[in-house]
């Protein structure tokens, strides 16, 4: 069966002609709203936060946003539904994941990658020229997208699963239930293996191995690259002229930077090992800083004033 529709515009608010950064300012300005750390009701804030995560990966990606936009109005029609690869021998298993942070829809139509596994192995072919199926035949490997914050790509943490599976030919339902553990410093795109937990062995074979593909959480503040974080500054004028320091969040605490004195707009300020770890050596990445240089939207009569006379004391040209 086909998985409950998403409506991603409808999450984040926005038009479905919206443009990137209309996407990229409903989505900060829901993800602030809603991040768990600083909501008071955390346990809605965390749901409706994977929500808008999930909308945002989706529409944020070219590619994403253009597969689902040619989902159609008549995406529930059942001739609209694809099966899963595999499905037509009569084996293959339907997954449904419950933990990773990511829908069913998402996990069928943007996943990337297979939730099915391989196609079966046969024996030699016999006697009679026909092949036959292996006695003991190992499960297969399944493959799925989990979604973590960036403090629990930090700290690292410990992350209840629970997978079913159904039989496409008896329509058997399986669930299993169990823990997984996202390391400290899991960077985007890194896959944990978690042994025996796929999909069932046929007549005594072993299970597979499920593999879950860490998706870092879009959040408000922060970007990562592999283990380096990146946060973009607002600065004033006149600090990115005359230098200031100020204070700048980081995934560990607050520290305080030096802007320096003649900053340029777009800038990009490193700090040393702030950054996500790096395994178990307690070496860390790197935290850049981008500075913005942004106006005010409105000025008083005595700021005008001061606009005016730095006007005419300055002999700065920008088009010189």
């Amino acid at each position: 069966m086909p998985a409950e529709f998403k409506d991603y515009y409808a999450t984040l608010g926005v038009a479905r002609d919206a443009s990137a950064d209309d996407i990229k300012k409903a989505f900060r300005k829901l993800a602030r709203q809603y991040h768990p750390d600083t909501a008071k009701d955390k346990k809605t804030a965390e749901a409706k936060f994977k929500e808008i995560n999930e909308a945002n990966e989706v529409l944020s990606d070219p590619e994403k946003r253009k597969k689902y936009d040619t989902l159609g109005a008549g995406w529930q029609d059942e001739g609209h539904y694809q099966p899963p690869p595999g499905a037509e021998d009569g084996h293959a298993q339907e997954f449904h994941f419950g933990g990773t942070g990511f829908s069913d829809f998402f996990e069928q139509y943007f996943s990337g990658g297979s939730r099915y596994g391989f196609p079966q192995d046969f024996e030699p072919e016999g006697p009679s020229g026909t092949a036959r199926r292996s006695r003991s035949r190992r499960g297969h490997d399944i493959e799925g997208d989990i979604l973590v914050t960036l403090e629990e790509a930090m700290h690292g943490t410990q992350r209840p699963i629970s997978l079913q599976t159904t039989n496409r030919q008896t329509g058997e339902v399986q669930t299993h239930s169990f823990e997984v553990r996202i390391p400290p410093g899991a960077t985007d795109g890194r896959r944990i293996r978690v042994p025996g937990q796929g999909e069932p062995g046929q007549n005594g074979g072993a299970a597979g191995d499920l593999f879950l593909r860490v998706r870092h959480a879009a959040h408000p503040d922060f970007t990562t690259v592999e283990a380096d974080v990146y946060h973009e500054l607002d600065v004033a004028p006149w600090e990115a002229v005359l230098g200031a320091e100020v204070i700048v969040p980081t995934l560990d605490g607050s520290i305080k930077l030096r802007i320096p004195a003649g900053a340029e707009n777009g800038q990009t300020l490193r700090v040393r090992s702030r950054g996500l770890p790096k395994g178990k050596t307690g070496e860390r990445g790197d935290f850049f800083v981008k500075l913005q240089v942004v106006l005010p939207d409105k000025t008083s009569d005595a700021e005008r004033k001061l606009w005016e006379q730095l006007r005419s004391a300055s002999t700065f040209n920008p088009r010189a």
